[in-house]
């Protein structure tokens, strides 16, 4: 009996022995590793490991450690708040098959993962791991989620998901936003089919959705707010993506149309495309889907407003043509929104062509006749590309239509033929080709440049004869269009090409023009020498006007002599060295150019300023248009007499010097003036295109782009900048809300710190509601004065010697400082920092009118 005791006691003993070594025996390597993650924290004691001679697979198990087998198979240790690195060998845990060190403050170089080929879960996110290695991801066959958010991994040269990650076919999750994921968007993630969730926002990629993508099965898909202009290209690869459920797109710069079967995706609940460029139409699929989200604020979205059926929707900073839901747009709006469907919504005109008039705003390449209908597209060298769409045809008031110099296809619509008041169509230096639409005689057509239509050797049909008189509605002469076409080389209106036969034509043309040329010349010698013999009595006397210096071919002749009935014309034509001016005694010429012109003549050309040549009024009086003997038209500026006090015959001179000296391709060129009596005339060149509803607004337009231009010492209008920043309120407007963009883009002589750019920042964000696409939505100047007034007061100089120098007193209010400065200048004060200015306003001489105060609002 008691041999059986004993017996059954070993028994036990080595039962109890057996199940012991069970749960005590830990892989001596995977020991090391435990031990070394250990070691390297700085606050081990969270861990509550024991320090020494307990075994990490137990009994009893390590807390966070979980083992089978003796072999460590799991780690979870997020949201502990622990500090420290990671040991390099960390892969050596080959039986790791879930790993959560989320949320922690790690640090250091991440351990290469190569060859944790059981691992299936890793969650790395939310630490400060700054470095990734190259081969971190070789080996995770069985990977099904990844996640790295929030590490500032290679944060100087940043990185990118490596082709050996293809591999790891069972991955359904990869979540690394705000990583520093660099590139662009790897092809193969798309042929990943059992990925079902990509989070990849808040990184720096850059390029287009792949191709790839359209076959995929996401559910999730997050790309949003990408660094340095994000992601571009076309969405149209999104709507085949049918299994999405939440898209998001915003913050990059996404371009093109949202396509038009975005429908397609059923099960999409939310869907985010705010922050791109984006433009067209919203598709009436997109409208009827039944979203519990949708954002499309900031894009370039045109058209009308749809009815939405989502459950939240946005959709401001859009040119939509009207801003309720349902509302239509008018007619000449759809024209031209087809237009720019068919040449694939250039950014330059999508974001200059907003409303729902285009007689109104902004409208870039349009003009309109006088009864507010688009009679001019201008779009010549814009970098167009795309079709020509039929529908232009439907503006019935087109006179001139200037396409050339783009990158325009397919052919010029038959129904352009239709365009009764139609007089020129320019699309030479594109690559049209035929059928050739057959026009009238009356149309001008330039089709230079084009290779496909017959070889591009191609010459250009003239503007009909007499026989054939314009249109009831008389477009503009030559001389007046906004784009100047080749010279016509054919008078039929059928297109040439040249033959054996007709070079032999031009050859005796050569001849025959020659000996015409010899005779002209011999007539020209006559006359001048009969001229001269009758200058001692000359009719009348010449003076020559540039419009611009740095175009001196480009001028305006004034004539006008001292008889009883005062004749007066004017003629615009091409300068020569022997275009000389001569005045007569009688007459008198201010600063170079500017006539003094009897106010007789031009109460005949305005017909006794009746009111029906009323072209406007304001504080200083009122302005007519006139017409001279040869057609010329002539606006004439007439200040009342009841404001004849001394500071409005000053602010006249005033005017009168300015104006001749400011020469702009912009500005109206001050031809004369008259000063008779009470009566004080100004004499303009007149703008038939002028809409003739200019307001105060147009000022602080004015006044918030001189603000652009200080801030960032550029021009308002610069053809050598790029597309995006040519014109400077345009890129000015995208980039301020920026403080890194608008820090970058401040005129580097301000020497701007931290302290200053907050003033800067003011200035900006002025200069932003003065140059507010609607004139209702800019302010008054009264405004401006208020904001800039403090920042006087705070900028002020405290040199007593800087303030001895100018002669004023800092201490005074705004109003009374240029008060003082006005004074300065008419005691020929100057600045000579103001030669350097970049701007385009000229210094203001003296007597001219203040700003913000005066009676005529300029």
């Amino acid at each position: 009996m008691g041999g059986e005791s004993m017996n059954l006691c070993k028994l036990l003993f080595l039962l109890l022995g057996c199940v012991t070594l069970g749960y005590s025996v830990t892989d001596p390597n995977d020991l090391k590793i435990l031990l070394d993650f250990q070691k390297g924290l700085e606050n081990p004691e969270l861990l509550k490991w024991p320090a020494k001679g307990d075994d990490p697979c137990g009994p009893p198990l390590w807390p966070h450690v979980f083992c089978s087998n003796g072999r460590v198979t799991q780690i979870q240790v997020q949201n502990m708040g622990l500090k420290g690195s990671l040991p390099q060998n960390f892969n050596q845990l080959s039986k790791l098959y879930n790993i959560g060190l989320q949320r922690n403050n790690f640090t250091g170089k991440l351990p290469t993962f190569k060859g944790l080929s059981e691992l299936e879960f890793a969650f790395l996110d939310y630490n400060n791991f700054d470095t990734i290695p190259s081969d971190f991801f070789v080996g995770l066959s069985s990977i099904r989620v990844l996640a790295l958010d929030g590490n500032p991994l290679n944060e100087s040269t940043g990185w990118s998901l490596p082709s050996e990650l293809a591999d790891s076919v069972q991955l359904t999750n990869l979540s690394a936003s705000s990583s520093n994921l660099a590139g662009s968007l790897p092809d193969f993630l798309g042929s990943m089919q059992s990925l079902s969730n990509l989070r990849l926002s808040y990184n720096r990629l850059y390029g287009e959705i792949p191709a790839s993508f359209g076959k995929s099965l996401m559910s999730t898909l997050l790309l949003n707010n990408q660094e340095g202009g994000g992601m571009s290209g076309p969405i149209d690869v999104i709507a085949s993506m049918t299994s999405l459920s939440q898209l998001w797109l915003h913050g990059n710069s996404f371009s093109g149309k949202i396509p038009e079967n975005i429908g397609d995706l059923s099960l999409l609940r939310d869907l985010n495309l705010n922050g791109n460029k984006l433009a067209g139409l919203v598709p009436q699929s997109l409208a009827d889907m039944q979203l519990d989200n949708l954002d499309l604020n900031n894009n370039q979205l045109m058209g009308p407003v749809p009815n939405f059926k989502a459950g939240k929707v946005s959709y401001e900073s859009n040119p939509f043509c009207q801003s309720e839901p349902g509302a239509e747009c008018a007619p000449e709006v759809n024209a031209l929104l087809d237009f720019l469907g068919g040449v694939n919504y250039p950014s330059i005109l999508t974001s200059q062509w907003s409303g729902n008039d285009p007689c109104q705003g902004p409208w870039l390449g349009l003009n309109c006749d006088s009864y507010s209908k688009v009679s001019v597209i201008n779009l010549l060298r814009h970098n167009l590309t795309g079709t020509l769409s039929p529908s232009i045809a439907k503006l019935d008031s087109l006179i001139q239509i200037g396409l050339g110099g783009n990158s325009l296809i397919g052919t010029i619509p038959t129904n352009f033929t239709n365009l009764n008041s139609l007089r020129l169509l320019d699309v030479s230096g594109n690559n049209l080709g035929p059928p050739l639409p057959k026009f009238r005689n009356s149309v001008k057509l330039v089709v230079d440049g084009n290779p496909l239509l017959d070889g591009g050797n191609q010459t250009h049909q003239t503007p009909a004869s007499a026989s054939n008189p314009p249109p009831e509605k008389s477009p503009p002469s030559p001389s007046t269009m906004p784009f100047s076409p080749p010279s016509p080389t054919s008078s039929s209106n059928t297109i040439q090409r040249k033959t054996p036969r007709t070079k032999l034509v031009i050859v005796g043309g050569i001849l025959a023009g020659s000996l015409l040329a010899i005779v002209l010349i011999a007539l020209s010698l006559y006359c001048c020498f009969k001229k001269r013999k009758e200058s001692s009595n000359p009719p009348s006397s010449i003076v020559v006007h540039p419009r611009d210096p740095s175009d001196p071919d480009n001028i305006v002749k004034i004539a006008f002599s001292n008889n009883t009935i005062r004749s007066l014309s004017t003629q615009t034509g091409t300068s020569s060295a022997s275009n000389t001016s001569s005045l007569t005694e009688n007459s008198s010429l201010v600063d170079s150019g500017n006539v003094v012109i009897s106010v007789q003549v031009l109460r005949k050309v305005t017909d006794n300023f009746s009111q029906k040549n009323q072209l406007g009024s304001g504080g200083f009086g009122i302005v007519y248009k006139g017409e001279l003997d040869d057609g010329t038209k002539i606006a004439v500026k007439r200040m009342e007499a009841g404001v004849m006090g001394s500071k409005a015959g000053g602010e006249f001179q005033a005017e009168i010097a300015v104006l001749s000296k400011v020469r702009h391709r912009h500005l109206v060129s001050l031809l004369g003036y008259s000063i008779e009596g009470s009566e004080r005339l100004l004499v303009y060149e007149y703008m038939p295109q002028v809409m003739g509803k200019i307001t105060t607004k147009v000022d602080v337009f004015s006044y918030g782009v001189v603000l652009m231009e200080l801030l960032t010492g550029l021009v308002a209008l610069d053809e050598e900048r790029s597309e995006e920043s040519r014109y400077l309120a345009e890129w000015f407007w995208r980039i301020k809300s920026s403080k890194e963009k608008l820090m970058a883009a401040i005129d580097p002589a301000l020497n701007v710190d931290e302290e200053t750019f907050e003033s800067i920042s003011t200035i900006a964000e002025l200069a932003g509601h003065c140059t507010s696409r609607d004139p209702n939505h800019r302010p008054d100047m009264g405004h401006a004065v208020n904001v800039l007034g403090p920042l006087v007061e705070k900028w002020k100089p405290v040199n007593d010697e800087s303030e001895d120098f100018y002669g004023i007193d800092y201490n005074q209010p705004l109003p009374q400082m240029l008060k003082v400065w006005q004074d300065a200048d008419s005691t020929g004060l100057s600045y000579t920092s103001l030669s350097d200015s970049k701007g385009s306003i000229p210094a203001r001489p003296a007597g001219f009118a203040e700003s913000f105060t005066s009676a005529d609002g300029r």
